[in-house]
């Protein structure tokens, strides 16, 4: 799959106008207002915007990344509420409707976005799983409709053929591969086991987390591209078991807990093999019912700077049972990206928002919350928007071209701190 070069992502935009504009609804549908848009058409003709600017969530409500969700929609939830406050986009509150994007072992997504699509969203912030996006940026992205992700990782995307529609705040994989690999090579692990799902996350992941340990010196003496379906991953551990690794690497989503158990099951808990976590897995809910100290000392990675102390307390306003933050900051930057975009291109159309989204994203007078911004762009300033996540400054690829990684450690009641041991920022491209 390739993705349109920088020039030809500008000129599919501009082919792109003779698109069908699409909007969000759906399973689990909230709406602040109801869109007045003309019924789509299933050729995806001419993209000309209502006037009010529609959003819909494509996140999970349910399966294996369930809980990302929560903080997920809190990030879009606070910047929606902080938008409408200053008066909205284009002079009228934002629509927005919500959507369970499920994960691959269903088609929840699928209908999902079939949902938003009858329902004319401008545009789509999610999903979460990398596997999951692949499966509907054709159908988001053929309509004329802005894909935008708060949490796909996957290498994949920087080259995907997406109709120039296609953005993320959540940096690709070699980033936070190379953070990981480095980490544990300096931990002293000179034997590692990598234990990935096999999907375009997991698979990417854990070829870039392998290569940075090989090129660091140390020996990755087994790897396991598993099926994050099994019932039982026995065999798979017993097979890790038998190389005897100082460090495994555990790559996957929720069924990160079953391998976990397994591990320890097989005399090769974190006491004895450092074990090494990434933001799919990295949880504070998921392994609730391990016996306290299961998770003592383990590392783990993800996207994202640190969230401030009052970005935290305004998303537990808007959910006050939240327990993760992941994926927050990214979720309510992509929101006020879009909303920005809209208002610098004066249309609420997918197609004039991406081509709007670079522009707001880097090289103008810097702002940091959407208000800010706005009144600048309505002075006539050209901004650029340094979010809750990062700077952010989308490439020709859509991508953050800078990221930070944070580096996190499980303490004995089997969670890890909101702040992280460290951050260490980066250039995408190495």
């Amino acid at each position: 799959m390739i993705r349109i070069a920088p020039v030809g992502r500008a000129l599919a935009v501009v082919a792109a106008t003779s698109l069908a504009l699409t909007a969000c609804g759906g399973g689990g549908d909230t709406a602040t207002q109801t869109s007045q848009s003309a019924a789509p058409a299933s050729s995806a003709p001419a993209a000309k915007g209502d006037g009010t600017l529609t959003l819909g969530t494509l996140l999970p409500q349910t399966g294996s990344l369930a809980f990302l969700g929560p903080p997920e929609f809190a990030g879009v939830d606070l910047a929606l509420k902080e938008i409408n406050e200053a008066g909205g986009v284009l002079g009228k509150p934002v629509v927005k409707h919500d959507t369970d994007s499920g994960d691959t072992t269903t088609n929840i997504a699928s209908q999902s976005v079939d949902k938003l699509l009858a329902q004319k969203a401008d545009a789509v912030i999610g999903a979460a799983s990398s596997s999951v996006s692949e499966s509907v940026i054709d159908k988001i992205t053929g309509a004329g409709v802005v894909h935008f992700s708060p949490a796909n990782t996957s290498d994949k995307f920087t080259t995907i053929a997406d109709k120039g529609l296609y953005f993320r705040t959540a940096p690709p994989d070699q980033l936070q591969g190379r953070v990981l690999g480095d980490l544990v090579v300096a931990d002293g692990n000179d034997t590692v086991a990598i234990f990935a799902m096999q999907d375009s996350y997991g698979t990417g992941l854990a070829d870039q987390v392998q290569k940075t340990i090989t090129e660091g010196g140390g020996q990755v003496v087994d790897r396991v591209d598993y099926d994050p379906k099994a019932v039982d991953f026995s065999a798979d551990v017993a097979r890790i078991k038998s190389t005897n690794p100082k460090g495994i690497i555990l790559i996957g989503f929720e069924e990160t807990l079953k391998v976990v158990q397994e591990l320890v099951k097989q005399g090769l808990p974190a006491d004895k093999h450092k074990w090494y976590m990434v933001d799919g897995n990295m949880s504070n809910t998921n392994y609730k019912e391990l016996p306290k100290g299961t998770l003592t000392g383990v590392k783990g990675t993800y996207p994202g700077a640190a969230a401030p102390e009052e970005f935290r307390q305004a998303l537990m306003e808007i959910d006050p049972e939240l327990e993760d933050f992941t994926y927050a900051p990214e979720s309510y930057d992509a929101a006020n990206l879009i909303a920005l975009a809209a208002e610098a291109a004066k249309s609420d159309a997918g197609v004039d928002i991406a081509g709007k989204l670079m522009d707001v994203s880097k090289g103008g007078e810097k702002c940091t919350n959407f208000k800010e911004c706005v009144d600048l762009l309505k002075a006539g300033t050209d901004i650029d928007y340094d979010g809750i996540s990062g700077p952010i400054e989308f490439n020709d690829a859509g991508d953050p071209a800078t990221a930070t990684i944070g580096i996190y450690q499980y303490g004995d009641d089997n969670t890890y701190p909101v702040k992280a041991l460290e951050y260490r920022t980066g250039n995408i491209a190495g």
